[in-house]
């Protein structure tokens, strides 16, 4: 899949890392994520997993569930996830069952990423390959969570 970048693209990246901030003020991993759809920001979220005591209130979910309501239906066509930290497997998974066409994100995931990081769910034969674009405002992203992982692990060692 191309990684074409467009205009608005670093705007709602943009977007996502001050979710993320947002999220880290509740103690929960900064990871935020938004989607447009035809040029319209329809859903906004940020990880809740700590606050919601729930393994599945990633970011990317909680936004795709507003946007299955907003669009009502569970296929989202015509539609962008964009993301400030590379979707899990868990979360890759619900964007490829969701159709959406195409996610922009930020900063790879080493450890978890499923687009290109540690595995690539594009490479698999699945019936929905969205086009993937990487690395919009990574350092700023990248910065958020090693300034939220530092703090939770100096807290964690007084």
């Amino acid at each position: 899949m191309e990684e074409i970048l467009k205009n608005e693209d670093e705007e709602y990246i943009l977007r996502t890392i001050e979710l993320a901030k947002g999220a880290a003020a509740q103690d929960e991993v900064p990871v935020g994520a938004l989607i447009v759809h035809r040029g319209e920001v329809i859903a906004e979220a940020a990880n809740t997993r700590e606050t919601s005591k729930c393994a599945t209130h990633h970011a990317e979910i909680l936004a795709i569930e507003e946007a299955c309501r907003r669009l009502g239906g569970w296929r989202l066509p015509d539609c962008t996830l964009y993301v400030s930290l590379e979707p899990c497997p868990m979360c890759a998974g619900a964007i490829v069952n969701a159709r959406i066409d195409r996610v922009v994100y930020a900063a790879p995931d080493v450890r978890a990423g499923a687009f290109g990081s540690k595995v690539n769910l594009n490479d698999l034969d699945l019936n929905h390959k969205p086009d993937i674009t990487r690395g919009v405002c990574c350092e700023e992203s990248r910065s958020v969570l090693s300034a939220y992982f530092r703090a939770k692990r100096k807290k964690k060692s007084e």
